[in-house]
């Protein structure tokens, strides 16, 4: 009900409904990008089907979110952030496209790592902007609020867009079509995105004040305010507290993922057959993101009884039952539930987490203290990936790995537990830094 409600007062803005809108086109297309990777990277008879390999892969896909995030600043207070979201999607559908075309004369070599970069790149740029844009739309009171939705709304439409990518290549038959429908989709998707920002008006997303300095200088101003914002979030110690443990927590659900991906692909149904890997991979997949789903219904309602602190130790360790499953267990029903539990803690924690970094972190520090956390929250799927490469099997699945995991879960959720008992679960005042006085 309260999401509703949420909802339907927030609706009543015209541009927030349109900017709403264009991200959830967008994300519905970025969704369906990821499964036709997916299916690409991981899914082809003859790809990907060691650890080494999909580490490789994954890699691939996380490395432009751990790289340009921190650096759009300048480039976003400098243009109509209007212009960028609409010329932005335009040039995401171009090089997609271009990345489907190579594909169907080439197929993947180094031409379409390097596009899929350049896209996801851009993908990133357009996330923050519309972050940055929705304080233009939504007054102080309800922006809370929207930072809270837009993001899990925007992640379902991913998810979305995921399961119709990976329908697609199922229900095609093989071929052409079949590696780049989910590509082409998303093509169109985007170029709807785009006409859809056209609705807004040309400075009505900001910025308010351009930044007067050259590119350059810029980013060097932003290598400078990151510096300071670490140091301000170590003083503070409730968000940096936060954000360290779910960027170890991130850790263990690249490994969980990597260890789905193989299973999947190798262990749960014959390497060669493909398809049957790929839809064992959406069964584990879906499973994971209903798990999110219920967390988004449970987290609301225990933040009415519980401070987010508990509630990220409840949900670390809560996870770790699902992961104990894992440990049992590789049967396709016991990892199917395992996924689920586990998914449930995952997303609650990280609910928990975005909720302590917004409230705790003065409004000076509070973009570039998300800027910190998009980097930790990918750089750690990425170390998992090299972890991976060391530890798994091809098959993916491995009991003493799994049970590892369980212990690193406990021990990174008895650490927070004792750092926030120490701190008596309030930050610390902080003096002495820009911004603060």
């Amino acid at each position: 009900m309260r999401l509703t409600d949420d909802l339907t007062d927030l609706a009543t803005v015209p541009a927030f409904r349109t900017l709403l809108g264009v991200r959830l086109v967008s994300q519905t297309g970025d969704g369906m990008v990821q499964a036709g990777l997916a299916t690409l990277f991981f899914f082809q008879p003859q790809n990907m089907t060691t650890a080494a390999g999909v580490a490789s892969a994954l890699v691939v896909m996380l490395l432009p979110f751990c790289l340009v995030g921190p650096f759009t600043g300048p480039f976003i207070d400098r243009w109509r952030r209007r212009q960028t979201l609409l010329w932005g999607n335009l040039l995401r559908a171009g090089l997609i496209g271009l990345t489907a075309l190579v594909l169907r004369s080439a197929g993947v070599g180094a031409a379409v790592y390097v596009l899929v970069l350049t896209a996801l790149g851009v993908n990133r740029f357009l996330l923050s902007v519309l972050s940055a844009g929705l304080p233009q739309v939504i007054d102080h009171e309800r922006l809370l609020v929207a930072n809270s939705l837009v993001p899990t709304l925007g992640g379902a439409a991913t998810a979305v867009g995921a399961v119709i990518g990976l329908a697609l290549r199922l229900l095609l038959p093989a071929g052409a079509a079949q590696d780049t429908a989910s590509l082409a989709s998303a093509v169109l998707l985007y170029v709807l995105a785009a006409a859809v920002v056209t609705r807004l008006g040309r400075d009505e997303l900001g910025p308010e004040h351009p930044a007067a300095e050259g590119t350059a200088r810029a980013l060097a101003a932003t290598a400078t305010e990151l510096a300071d914002a670490l140091r301000y979030l170590r003083r503070r110690a409730t968000p940096g507290l936060a954000l360290s443990t779910m960027a170890l927590h991130r850790f263990v659900y690249g490994m969980q993922l990597i260890t789905i991906i193989l299973a999947a692909r190798n262990l749960l149904a014959a390497p060669q057959d493909a398809d049957r890997g790929l839809a064992l991979f959406g069964t584990l997949m879906g499973a994971m993101v209903a798990g999110h789903g219920l967390s988004i219904v449970l987290t609301p309602l225990a933040h009415e009884r519980l401070a987010p602190s508990t509630w990220v130790v409840m949900c670390l360790l809560g996870g770790s039952l699902g992961q104990l499953v894992l440990v049992a267990s590789h049967e396709q029903l016991a990892m199917t539930t395992g996924i689920f539990v586990f998914g449930v803690g995952v997303q609650g924690a990280k609910i928990a987490v975005d909720t302590i970094v917004q409230s705790d972190t003065a409004d000076a520090y509070r973009g570039r203290a998300f800027s910190i956390y998009d980097v930790l929250f990918n750089t750690a799927e990425c170390v998992a990936a090299g972890v991976a490469v060391l530890v798994l099997p091809d098959v993916g699945w491995s009991r003493p790995v799994q049970a590892l995991l369980v212990l690193f879960v406990w021990a990174v959720a008895l650490c927070y537990l004792r750092g926030v008992r120490r701190l008596g679960d309030r930050p610390r005042e902080v003096t002495g830094l820009p911004g603060l006085d």
